[in-house]
């Protein structure tokens, strides 16, 4: 089993870079040590009342500095008080949780879409490979993040409303500008790791698919966001994986969407 710790971490400084959508560089003592692409932290709240953690990617590690970053969208009360806090701040976390990415020497698509762009980031820095990163928006004025990916490949975008890139989905991108790869590692809603899934089986390609999934105890235990699956869960039984423990990260083969 992964090693896994629950911090009190310090926070470095916290921006608001899109609408909504706010960065965090945390200090943690042992986390960033082990903390690999694809992997989670659950953030807990200070306010009483909000028991559980809110599971968030790592959006990048600095291992030598003991540093993570994340990168989240309010989405409820939670991650709104998350985005109160300040440089100094101190929160509690657990982490690093879950499975990341395998990485393979193989040219490679990089695909995220909505907030599933942040756990590509720290990807796209440890890929070592050839790579073209396709990354989704719902519109131009929402390209967050994309200018810290360039440095580390060829960047492709598309927007469900054209005011940006390609208009439609990190697929219709892919297929106007005539792209190709041997591997695709991918992290975005459901919608579109489903497509992402077809695609990579029509092409013959392999494909690594990061689940979002309403978590709750985050360690695999209360079985609240588990997935279907081709293989029996060893916990449960059934076909199903647990998206906190197995995951979040699985072959795209093995996932079965309704």
């Amino acid at each position: 089993m992964a090693e896994k710790w629950k911090e009190q971490v310090r926070i470095i400084h916290q921006d608001k870079i899109s609408e909504g959508i706010y960065s965090v560089w945390f200090q943690t003592e042992r986390i960033a040590e082990v903390a690999v692409p694809g992997q989670f932290v659950s953030v807990y709240c200070k306010e009483g009342s909000r028991l559980l953690p809110r599971p968030i990617s790592i959006c990048e590690i600095n291992q030598q500095q003991g540093q993570i970053r994340i990168v989240y969208r309010i989405a409820g009360a939670g991650t709104k008080e998350i985005s109160s806090y300040s440089s100094g701040d101190v929160l509690e976390i657990m982490g690093p949780l879950g499975n990341g990415y395998t990485l393979k020497k193989e040219k490679a698509f990089l695909i995220g879409g909505g907030i599933g762009i942040p756990p590509m980031l720290e990807l796209a820095k440890q890929l070592h490979c050839e790579k073209e990163i396709i990354l989704g928006y719902r519109s131009g004025a929402d390209l967050f993040l994309k200018e810290e990916f360039e440095p580390y490949g060829l960047v492709f975008t598309a927007t469900e409303d054209g005011t940006f890139g390609t208009k439609g989905t990190v697929l219709d991108a892919i297929k106007e500008n005539h792209l190709s790869a041997d591997q695709i590692y991918a992290c975005g809603p459901t919608p579109m790791l489903r497509a992402v899934q077809l695609y990579a089986k029509e092409h013959g390609i392999k494909a690594q698919i990061s689940l979002e999934e309403r978590m709750a105890c985050g360690i695999g235990a209360c079985l609240a966001c588990v997935c279907q699956s081709k293989e029996v869960d060893t916990h449960s039984y059934v076909h199903n994986k647990r998206v906190c423990k197995d995951g979040p990260v699985f072959d795209a083969e093995e996932v079965k969407f309704e």
